[in-house]
Order: structure tokens, then sequence, then C-alpha cells
């Protein structure tokens, strides 16, 4: 039986960190995803946060009309982010949810608790032609609660597997894979087509990579991190191979 091929979906949001550390063009996170395509990205993720701490408006405008990949709009709940997603029309957009003093998303959102406020912004996001996914822990409630809301996409925090392996702690990492793992098969029994993402390093990724029922992974900040040592298309490219082994291809 042919595994079908696992989606790379690059996030290019600390490209934009790194520029606005000093302020003017460069490094320009739009030419960080044209090297993404062309190093094999099936998509581009980019964050546009409430505080704009890196992602600007005015890169989701460049990267809505200069980049041929399916953008990845993440975004939170807000009437804000609302009116920028139905105006830029991404392929998708991933609600997360967002703390103005975070230093990155640090847990999944409760769609089980908001329902009735994400309710309206599925359907209006929906409605527009864009693709709505709901950035979630792997847990049972909320896989339920994103299939009631009507969202055809949920992606899976995997944040927590990564820290426990980056603790040294494999029992611990172990757990919380099968917990991943059966949150996948669960989602994708509720009809939901399931992603994953946050925290993912070559040395974790493959556990995660070889969850069969998995469409997609968004990686970043590694990536980022690691194109200071390798360059970004060699680092994506042993990413993108590092998935491949996983599903056996």
């Amino acid at each position: 039986m042919t595994t079908k091929r696992l989606r790379l979906g690059v996030n290019i949001d600390h490209v934009a960190t790194i520029r606005n550390a000093r302020g003017g063009r460069f490094p320009d996170p739009v030419r960080a995803a044209e090297l993404a395509a062309k190093a094999g990205a099936d998509g581009i993720t980019a964050h546009l946060r409430e505080d704009r701490r890196h992602i600007s408006d005015h890169d989701i405008a460049r990267l809505s009309r200069e980049i041929d990949l399916p953008l990845n709009f993440e975004m939170a709940a807000t009437d804000e982010m609302l009116k920028i997603a139905l105006e830029a029309r991404p392929h998708a957009a991933c609600i997360v949810p967002e703390k103005r003093e975070e230093r990155t998303t640090e847990g999944g959102l409760d769609a089980h608790g908001q329902r009735d406020h994400l309710k309206p912004i599925i359907a209006a996001l929906s409605d527009n032609g864009t693709r709505v996914s709901l950035f979630i822990e792997a847990d049972t409630l909320q896989l339920g609660a994103a299939a009631a809301l009507g969202a055809p996409v949920v992606e899976l925090h995997t944040g927590r597997y990564c820290d426990l392996h980056n603790d040294g702690d494999a029992d611990g990492a172990a757990r919380e894979l099968a917990r991943i793992r059966e949150a996948v098969a669960h989602g994708t029994s509720l009809g939901l087509e399931v992603h994953a993402g946050h925290g993912l390093a070559f040395d974790t990724v493959e556990g995660v990579a070889a969850i069969p029922e998995l469409a997609e992974l968004n990686i970043g900040h590694f990536l980022v991190g690691e194109a200071i040592f390798i360059g970004l298309e060699a680092a994506i490219r042993e990413m993108r191979r590092l998935m491949d082994k996983a599903r056996g291809s």
C-alpha cells in the first residue's frame, strides 16, 4: 500500500522577527517563502499577531500577491484579524490562541469553551472561500468541538511532545506521542483533516511524520534557526527528507 505524501508547510514568521530586530527590509520573509518553495515546501504559513511582533500587514499582502504556494494565515479569533483575512482571502486560515505576553503560542485553542465565539468566524471565513483550521490540543473534547463547529481541518499542538523529548524524558515523550497518534486517528474518524506542528525539529519530526493519517506538518522556528548554520534551502530539504523517510518513501 502506498502511503500518502505528507505535506510540509513552512512558517516564515521568524525571518520577520530578525528583520524587525533592527528595522528596515532585510531579511525579507517573502524571499524566504520563495526559497521554501524552491526547496520543496507545499505551503507557507504566516502568523499576523495583534502586536505585529514579526509578520506585518504588508508581508501578508505581498505573500498573497507574490507567492504561488498556498498561504496558511494564522490568526487570533478577533474582529481585526477576521477583517484582514476576509480581504486577503488566503487559501487557509488557522485560528490560534494568542496572548500578548507570550513568546510563542503556548497551547491549543479552547474550541469547546469558545464555541459561540468561534462559530460565526469560521462561517464567515468558509463562506469567503478560505479553508479553516483550528489549532488545538490532542484532546477528544476539542476534536469533537472542532467537528461540530464545521472546521474541516485541525492542527494538533506538538509542543509538549518536543519539550519532553528535549528534556530527555523519553518515557514522557513516548506517552505524549501515543496521545497525539490516538488523537489523529480520532480526528480522522470524525471526518477532519488532521495537521500537526509546533516545536518540531530534525530529531523529533520522524515520530510525528510516521503517523499515517496526518496530512500536513507546519514547521518554522527550527528551520529559520538552522538556516543560520546550513542555509534555509538545505534545512527545508533535510526536513523534507526526514518526513519522507518516516513515511517510507
